[in-house]
């Protein structure tokens, strides 16, 4: 057995069943065992951010890590816009990223470049197999780390040498590593406050706090205490609509969000971090809770906020409460193409169960208050701030869901040119996806960001923020990727179209001009 084969043996063995691919010459050997030894789904991506994108969206919705094939170290550097996402949306993903030969490496042939270096800047575990019978066993390490909750980054260096030569050996499935235990004195911590400040509490929920579990036991909580429950801005995954909590978001908008949060004199982190802003501001402080404003700590991001809202309610002796129920589902929209319209028109006419990728940075940014009596559905963000994500992730949380869910893609037209390659796997794969492109022919949020940092843009300026100097025709985009399409310039069009699109099979875009 060839360490190729060991490799692809130990990760099915530990749970990996699918490979997003963009491979090259020094992972012809893994590409070769894929075909050798059955049980691997393969998934073709035309570019390496395609590649981890998807394999971000696939966690997200599987909740279980894939594993990406990667070329290299320029191949890893394409894709690492979307494992900067992956990251921060804390997703597991083993990435396997083939390197030159071992013997090679001292030649300094064109491709040579420092991989390990570069996947330590966004990987929580990255190692290089230097001899074959350790590759089964290095695999499974991998593995185990990409598992480690809620979900690491695992890169594994595989030199071609080390693929090729024989003596491999499958290594045996490596145990979970268990989260950090809940600190009592935290729990105990968070129940006081609630009880001795409870209309001036926070609760900022994130990661699995804002999944239908951790959403019911904050509720208890707030419920019981008067508390106040928010979620933070760049949560990965949140399951939205009907039974579910009608949630905010601490706002993008840096004087929105210090607003929001200025009446709060103490905030509870449930796997959360404390808010700041994305970018620093001139005159303005990068912390947006006010500033005498207590941090209590109940769960880290390494930490089970399930099991520390479980113990809170316990502390607190909060009875079962229900969800509040939001109101009637609203009808779709009509006229001209506007954010709430849109938002109106999606919550109208979602199937259930579906799955929305939300890429509209934005225009999206007031969906949420139109979309709460939906129906139920799970909500994925752009959680890194790397543009290019909403693509690959629709893409691959519809293989998360085996297909058998409607993924609706939100998308802004700027972000959709850094990865449209995605069209293409989705048209290959025949996956129920809706794309929806907010056509808007310009970069809308630098224009806002300009007044945010003070500057005065000129006609220099604007052109470099302008996409309609040629105008970007998306129906034809789509159709040379094999994706069916059409443009809407009213929401009764738009209408019709998600309406058609729903009834299908496989991929639609509708082209929206906003």
């Amino acid at each position: 057995m060839n360490g190729a084969k060991s490799l692809v043996k130990t990760l099915l063995a530990s749970g990996i069943d699918v490979c997003f691919a963009n491979p090259g010459t020094s992972e012809m050997h893994f590409v070769a065992a894929l075909d050798q030894v059955p049980g691997m789904k393969c998934v073709l991506g035309l570019q390496e951010n395609i590649v981890t994108g998807m394999a971000d969206g696939y966690f997200r919705i599987a909740r279980k890590p894939a594993c990406t094939l990667l070329h290299c170290g320029p191949g890893l550097a394409n894709g690492m816009g979307n494992l900067h996402n992956a990251r921060r949306a804390r997703s597991g993903i083993v990435n396997i990223v083939g390197d030159q030969a071992v013997y090679h490496r001292p030649f300094d042939a064109p491709l040579t470049a420092d991989t390990t270096a570069m996947a330590q800047t966004l990987s929580q575990w990255v190692h290089t197999s230097t001899d074959t019978p350790s590759l089964g066993r290095d695999a499974a390490e991998a593995v185990r780390a990409a598992n480690r909750f809620p979900g690491q980054i695992a890169t594994l260096v595989l030199p071609a040498d080390v693929s090729w030569q024989e003596g491999g050996e499958p290594g045996s499935p490596l145990p979970a590593i268990a989260p950090p235990a809940v600190d009592r004195h935290a729990v105990e911590n968070a129940a006081r406050t609630l009880r001795d400040h409870g209309g001036q509490v926070l609760m900022l929920l994130a990661g699995h706090a804002v999944l239908p579990q951790g959403q019911a036991l904050a509720w208890r909580a707030a419920s019981a205490t008067g508390a106040r429950l928010m979620a933070d801005y760049v949560n990965a995954h949140v399951a939205r609509g009907r039974g579910r909590l009608q949630l905010d978001r601490v706002p993008y908008d840096m004087q929105a969000a210090i607003k929001s949060l200025a009446q709060f004199k103490h905030i509870i982190l449930v796997g959360a971090k404390p808010p700041v802003g994305f970018f620093g501001y001139p005159d303005t402080p990068s912390i947006q809770h006010a500033a005498d404003a207590q941090i209590h700590v109940l769960s880290r991001p390494d930490q089970d906020p399930v099991q520390a809202l479980s113990e809170l309610v316990s502390a607190l002796n909060a009875p079962e409460v229900a969800i509040p129920d939001p109101g009637p589902r609203p009808e779709a929209a009509s006229g001209a193409p506007t954010p709430e319209g849109l938002a109106q028109t999606v919550a109208a006419l979602m199937p259930e169960n579906a799955i929305v990728s939300d890429e509209s940075i934005s225009y999206g940014r007031g969906f949420y208050k139109f979309t709460h009596a939906a129906p139920a559905h799970d909500w994925l963000h752009l959680s890194g701030g790397a543009i290019g994500d909403g693509m690959p992730i629709a893409t691959g949380a519809a293989l998360g869901a085996g297909g058998q869910r409607r993924v609706i893609n939100l998308q802004a037209d700027g972000s959709a040119m850094y990865s449209l390659q995605s069209l293409w796997t989705q048209a290959r794969e025949q996956l129920p996806v809706t794309t929806i492109i907010l056509n808007n022919s310009k970069y809308n949020i630098l224009i806002g960001e300009y007044k945010n940092v003070g500057a005065v843009p000129g006609d220099t300026a604007m052109s470099m923020l302008d996409l309609g100097n040629p105008g970007i025709s998306w129906v034809r985009l789509a159709e040379g990727m094999g994706v069916e399409a059409a443009r809407a310039t009213s929401m009764e069009q738009c209408a019709e179209l998600m309406r058609t699109s729903f009834d299908k099979t496989g991929p639609f875009l509708i082209e929206l001009m906003v």
